[in-house]
């Protein structure tokens, strides 16, 4: 088990405190250090296949070379060809602390304000609150965390391969029978699919959609309060 801090934004969060997300879909990179200057993300992503497999106690992502079973000028490379086993970031069992969009009302008493919900909070006025500089996610501190993630489950596959199911499990609004987007089609009724479409191409723009690249994909339950006030001690 390992703790990770993870970045949410705040229809993550609000998402999240609803009951509504309980996935996540990261883009799977090369590990950090001397794989990821030899192996670039254009390769990565043109990998034909892809599967979840544990090397030494560690979970990671066995790929194909996308030119496998290809006769190249310098000479045929074998179907069976591997790219390489590329390291996941989670395993079942990680502990992830949630970062999101805050400010301290005080520094002095360092009470923590979270921008996905303190306008639900009635103790704070319209007024006060546009008075606050808000911190972007990356900068929250690990005691001020809020919310913990339990990964329960670690798959790998095409972006675009998401189900119906799935999608609704990313924390897309629902409306009525329908489920609304975000960006650009926040005001279109659409389905689930559509939906979760709708709101990564406002996240990672219309290539990071149609390249449909490989992504790990997250299942976790969501526990309210910060990590270091629950039970486990990370590994």
């Amino acid at each position: 088990m390992t703790d990770r801090p993870i970045l949410q934004t705040a229809a993550d969060v609000r998402a999240a405190l609803a009951g509504r997300k309980t996935q996540a879909r990261v883009i799977l990179k090369p590990w950090r250090g001397l794989q990821s200057k030899w192996l670039s993300m254009d390769t990565l992503h043109r990998a034909p296949t892809c599967y979840v497999c544990e090397v030494d106690g560690r979970l990671g992502a066995q790929m194909q070379h996308p030119l496998a079973g290809t006769d190249q000028s310098y000479g045929h490379v074998d179907a069976m060809s591997p790219l390489g086993w590329v390291r996941l970031p989670y395993s079942p069992g990680d502990r992830l602390w949630v970062r999101e969009a805050h400010t301290f009302q005080d520094l002095c008493d360092g009470e923590c304000l979270y921008r996905a919900t303190i306008k639900d909070d009635t103790d704070y006025d319209a007024e006060e609150i546009a008075q606050y500089i808000w911190r972007p996610s990356t900068q929250m501190p690990r005691w001020a965390s809020r919310l913990t993630y339990i990964v329960t489950d670690v798959r790998v596959q095409r972006l675009q391969d998401i189900s119906e199911a799935d999608a609704i499990a990313e924390g897309i609004k629902l409306h009525g029978d329908f489920f609304t987007g975000y960006g650009k089609a926040a005001d279109q009724w659409m389905g689930p699919l559509d939906s979760f479409a709708s709101l990564w191409i406002s996240l990672h723009g219309y290539e990071g959609w149609d390249e449909n690249p490989w992504v790990v994909a997250l299942t976790f339950t969501v526990q309210r309060g910060n990590i270091d006030q629950m039970p486990g001690v990370a590994g």
